[in-house]
């Protein structure tokens, strides 16, 4: 989700002057971050469904109908579901769960709890998704050196730690930035790719009737032939769709265009061609259904595609923590996080940040499910309930946005919201019931995220109402400094404040100790607009009050840092000068303390606090110089 910038991404189809050249460059680097997780399906998804059969996959309608479920699940989920419809449904050319979520805020006018609770809960299984995805990425690769030829099971023992290993590595490297190895992504992937169509294509031959697979009655067949075991069996046929949320998600970085071509041409058709290889196999010699990918490697080529295979899934996990970064921005900008450190590693690439608390949380996560799970096939268990919420959420977001902001008839969204909800309650119920064989995992994740959103979410309103309620309105403060006016102190005083109607507490404070008042004074706010980005001559407004006040109002999307010495500096085109290194910034610092009257409950009070305490600094969050920064402390409970 880093590589190419904005600017590259409006060069695309959706732009009509882009280069051709330059749209099949954008195809290419999607191919390695947008379809990098869902390429290393293959790895495992046949082996699951397989396995769960009835019979373990032995008899040829298991192979028919697994091979029919996934091809059908491809071309519903990922292709219309997603292709189709869900890249129309852009936030200013930006895609996820907070962006659909501010999509749909945007599109009723108004502040829906329940549409927050949805970005919410998206974006909380994202993250449960970004601790899954690498674990079980790179432990289906590394588990190649179980069946590899000459050693046998010798090294069975290494897979862990050599997985391990891997991630940690990987995760350690994100403090540089993934600008100068993120070239090579799609190049790696893409050959990938070319592997898994090529390895299809050889397998077919092992038993051509596999192409009757594609019909979609075998599926059904098969479904009917186990019963409720058939519905079982859908969670791990649904581990061949997994990763196709990133074709919205990364959306803003490559563009629909080049998505949509890098799909079609490559990704699908290399993905059936394999599937239908595998099939093709396990029809041919039974006993390879118990690892049917790897059986299908020539043992001449083994080792580079095991090679191959570790390092596509290295890029597959880059892209989901890159990923976890982007969505940790957006949630902080959004107000569902505290500040944050959030560092850039490019100055030329959009996307290229890096998150520190995150970083570590997501490694300690990683190696705490490697400890827990221990193998592959017990990770696949967990890992469709992730998506398969995600999945679903998307799907509820858009249905409102088709219904409001397109307006298109109500019966149309209940259409699709009818047509594709069910599909995916069907594969998310069937995910369910894998809760005692991992599944709890990710919910257990995903609802102390949730619980941690909320909470900041609910803490910082009341925080808000109580310093309104305790506040004088900045218009009856200008009164009576007009009647008693007080000993003027030169230069400009910026008082930062979340409500720009109100006398920030900072500004009452240097009144009430100092008994002063600088020469110029600006209440400034910082807003997040539920559009990505804010261009530089929407970002600044200003309102003056009198002769003492200006309120400025600066505007981020949510996809943007905040910077305010540079955003400043755009206020001398408005006519507000002044030098930012003769300017004093005076921040409010309040010190919370629980109340069983706040309106929540005291361990969330407690918890919010905590979350407070641990926020990143304001200075360094809006870029501050430290030195003209004065910060005055309240006390406040909540």
């Amino acid at each position: 989700m880093s590589e190419p910038t904005p600017s590259a991404a409006e060069a695309t189809s959706d732009t009509p002057h882009h280069k051709v050249d330059g749209f099949w460059a954008l195809a290419l680097g999607s191919v390695g971050v947008v379809f990098g997780d869902i390429g290393t399906s293959p790895l495992y998804a046949m082996r699951e469904a397989l396995a769960h059969s009835k019979g373990g996959g032995t008899d040829e309608l298991a192979v028919f109908g697994v091979v029919s479920l996934m091809a059908w699940a491809l071309i519903l989920i990922v292709t219309v579901k997603y292709v189709m419809f869900l890249l129309k449904a852009d936030n200013k050319g930006e895609g996820g769960a907070l962006a659909l979520m501010a999509l749909a805020r945007q599109s009723l006018g108004r502040r829906s709890g329940a549409i927050l609770l949805l970005g919410m809960i998206g974006a909380a299984l994202f993250y449960s998704d970004g601790v899954i995805t690498p674990a079980l990425s790179v432990l289906s690769a590394v588990e190649g050196l179980k069946v590899a030829p000459g050693v046998g099971s010798t090294l069975s023992p290494f897979v862990l730690p050599i997985s391990a290993g891997i991630l940690i590595t990987l995760f350690m490297a994100q403090s540089r930035g993934t600008a100068k190895i993120g070239r090579f992504f799609g190049p790696i992937t893409g050959l990938w790719f070319l592997t898994l169509a090529g390895l299809g294509i050889f397998h077919i031959f092992d038993d051509p009737r596999i192409l009757m697979g594609l019909s979609p009655h075998y599926g059904v067949l098969f479904l009917l032939d186990n019963g409720f075991l058939g519905f079982v069996i859908l969670g791990s046929v649904f581990l061949a769709v997994t990763g196709a949320e990133a074709l919205y998600a990364d959306m803003g970085h490559f563009g629909k265009g080049p998505i949509r071509a890098a799909w079609v041409v490559l990704v699908l058709p290399a993905l059936l061609l394999n599937y239908l290889g595998q099939g093709a196999l396990v029809l041919a010699y039974p006993e390879t259904r118990v690892s049917p990918f790897y059986e299908m490697i020539p043992e001449v080529i083994y080792w580079p595609v095991l090679l191959l295979a570790t390092a596509a899934t290295v890029v597959a996990s880059q892209a989901v923590i890159t990923g976890a970064f982007s969505v940790t921005q957006q949630a902080v900008q959004l107000g569902l996080l505290p500040r944050i450190d959030i560092r850039r590693t490019s100055e030329t690439q959009a996307g290229q940040i890096y998150v520190p608390q995150v970083n570590m949380l997501l490694l300690a996560g990683v190696l705490l499910t490697l400890a827990l799970f221990q193998n592959s096939s017990n990770l696949a268990s967990a890992y469709g309930i992730a998506v398969s919420g995600t999945m679903f959420v998307n799907t509820l977001l858009l249905s409102v946005i088709i219904g409001v902001l397109w307006k298109r008839p109500w019966w149309q969204a209940a259409l699709f919201a009818g047509s594709f909800a069910a599909i995916d309650l069907v594969f998310l119920s069937s995910n369910l019931l894998k809760v005692f064989q991992g599944g709890w995992f990710p919910l257990a994740l995903s609802g102390a995220l949730v619980i941690i959103m909320w909470t900041w979410m609910r803490g910082t309103q009341i925080l808000s109402d109580k310093t309104r309620r305790d506040s004088i309105q900045l218009s009856e403060l200008s009164e009576i400094l007009r009647a008693r006016a007080p000993h003027r102190a030169p230069g400009t005083a910026i008082f930062l404040t979340s409500d720009p109607d109100v006398a920030p507490v900072a500004l009452m404070h240097n009144l009430k100790h100092n008994k002063v008042l600088h020469e110029k004074n600006v209440i400034l706010t910082v807003r997040t607009t539920e559009t990505p980005r804010v261009k530089d001559e929407d970002r600044i407004k200003i309102e003056p009050v009198n002769e003492d006040f200006k309120k400025v109002v600066v505007s981020y999307g949510f996809m943007e840092s905040p910077n305010l010495p540079k955003a400043l500096g755009l206020c001398r085109k408005l006519g507000l000068k002044f030098d930012i290194m003769a300017t004093s910034f005076f921040l409010g610092r309040r010190s919370v303390v629980p109340s069983a009257q706040s309106g929540m409950p005291l361990w969330q009070d407690r918890l919010f606090i905590y979350l407070m305490r641990n926020a990143a600094n304001p200075t360094d969050f809006f870029k501050i110089p430290p030195g003209r920064v004065v910060e005055l402390g309240t006390q406040v409970t909540v």
